[in-house]
């Protein structure tokens, strides 16, 4: 234990030295460990994969989601987020509502980005059962959402997946 530790550790330390500054300001960068060709937050422990906004709109919204183990104190969705709208005022959105083990639901910050791509990472105040993500396409203009698409993950959708 003490040795996966130490080496964890490590890791994340040579890993975050090699960081660029954030890209966007709003969003939060996230340590990256490549894992089989696939780019994984640090922390995180299951690649959920891609959530894209829905059809009906020339554009659209994607975010690569990685989540951690669903029995730990702090749940995070992390990932990448990605602008797929050629419209200069349309930017990509997440949210993520997360389910409390004990009752209640609880929104976290939104993260949204207008350039090609950009970090994201979101966590919740205690153990959850499960976590509905939401990406959709940002009018900043407006100030509105449209073409969202909600990806609901509960912790027996990854049971048996494969580490």
């Amino acid at each position: 234990m003490r040795k996966r530790s130490l080496i964890g550790g490590l890791l994340a330390s040579v890993l975050v030295a090699g960081l660029p500054a954030a890209a966007d300001a709003a969003v939060s960068p996230a340590a990256k460990a490549t894992t089989a060709g696939v780019t994984a937050p640090a922390g995180a422990k299951h690649h959920w994969g891609p959530v894209r906004s829905a059809a009906g709109h020339s554009g659209h919204a994607a975010a690569d989601v990685w989540i951690t183990d669903f029995g730990a104190e702090t749940f995070a969705v992390s990932g990448t987020l990605r602008d797929r709208d050629p419209h200069r005022d349309h930017c990509a959105y997440i949210r993520a509502r997360f389910h409390y083990v004990g009752g209640g639901t609880g929104w976290a910050q939104p993260r949204s980005t207008c350039r090609p791509s950009g970090a994201f990472r979101m966590s919740s105040d205690g153990e959850i059962a499960r976590v509905d993500v939401r990406v959709c396409v940002l009018d900043r203009g407006r100030r509105t959402t449209s073409s969202c698409h909600v990806d609901v993950i509960r912790a027996e959708d990854i049971a048996n997946w494969p580490r």
